[in-house]
């Protein structure tokens, strides 16, 4: 079968479309002909070796996929062959439910990879495709909409009404948490380095939004809102400084990523005279995927889907994401 692998970590030049052998399912487990797959920025990181606990390449990258199943291991109910299916992107979350085991990881290493015309995965993570979307779409729900689903709700507990702000929405994440947001009611501002993305932002729902790269919308924040009740940050180097004051009573910040830089100051004063929380999350487990599918399927949601490429192009893909990519998701078809 061809995949996407990642030869060397070399940073993504390294990743070419290579013929590889197709694992046949064992107990537990189902083959899948991938319909699609979806990037995100951790393929990246991995190529150039910033990605926590990597392993040695070769191997075959992407953790989103969706497609149908065609092959079924011991164990397992021939019934199920024939399914059109979305993966649940994890490995090994563990008993605990609040966060996940030391052994967890994702698809597309340490597991097998989704940028491929095959995947074997456990039968319980090949969960029924939402009806309203395409092979496609539902590949980019995957990561980005369990990733979303537990900061805004399982962690946040956001609540219809209440004010989110959402910085550097551009990204997949932060794009599936404005449309989640909005879904349900909340009020949704954003932040962006690009004009065209905000009003991209406005266009899906946002009520506002604010350039970063203007030095001023840190005053301009709590005029606009009103005060934030919860913020879903993935660059809180950057970020927290300038809204950190404009956080209301009891408010919550929740952290799911790093990037622009590592640490960042928190006022002592701001957190416990208002109760506020920050907390952070990774991903999200087997529960919270069905959960975000539920949401997903009720609502009718369709991700944004910037670009797709086939299957051969897939390294072309990866180049795009890196210096091309504005908002939403790259997708790859089979």
């Amino acid at each position: 079968m061809k995949a996407l692998v990642l030869e060397a970590i070399d940073g993504p030049q390294s990743a070419a479309v290579k013929d590889v052998d197709a694992a046949a399912p064992q107990a537990g487990e189902v083959s899948v002909g991938l319909k699609a797959a979806a990037l995100n920025h951790r393929e990246l990181w991995i190529t150039r070796g910033q990605y926590p606990g990597m392993t040695a390449p070769p191997f075959t990258l992407g953790c989103d996929g969706a497609g149908i199943i065609e092959g079924v291991g011991e164990g397992v109910a021939k019934s199920r062959i024939g399914e059109s299916i979305v993966l649940y992107p994890g490995l090994n979350w563990g008993p605990e439910p609040r966060f996940p085991s030391a052994s967890f990881g994702l698809l597309g290493m340490p597991g097998p990879g989704t940028i491929a015309e095959k995947i074997v995965v456990p039968a319980a993570h090949a969960l029924p495709k939402p009806a309203h979307l395409t092979f496609p779409q539902a590949a980019a729900i995957a990561l980005a909409g369990v990733t979303t689903w537990r900061g805004l709700f399982t962690k946040a507990g956001l609540k219809s009404a209440e004010k989110l702000l959402v910085t550097g929405v551009g990204g997949g994440v932060a794009v599936t948490a404005l449309q989640f947001a909005h879904r349900l009611g909340a009020q949704v501002f954003v932040t962006s380095g690009s004009e065209e993305t905000i009003a991209r932002a406005v266009a899906l729902g946002a009520k506002a939004g604010f350039s970063y790269k203007d030095e001023g919308w840190r005053k301009a924040l709590p005029k606009a809102t009103g005060g934030i009740d919860v913020v879903f940050d993935g660059a809180p180097a950057s970020s927290y400084p300038n809204y950190g004051r404009a956080l209301n009573m009891g408010a919550r910040v929740v952290i799911y990523g790093s990037t622009g830089g590592m640490q960042f100051p928190v006022n002592a004063p701001e957190l416990f005279l208002k109760n506020v929380a920050i907390m952070g999350t990774n991903v999200g487990n087997l529960e919270d995927f069905k959960a975000m599918l539920a949401f997903v399927a009720h609502h009718r949601i369709e991700p944004v889907i910037e670009h797709s490429f086939a299957l051969d192009a897939a390294a072309q893909a990866l180049m795009f994401l890196q210096e091309k990519h504005q908002i939403g998701k790259i997708v790859i078809t089979m």
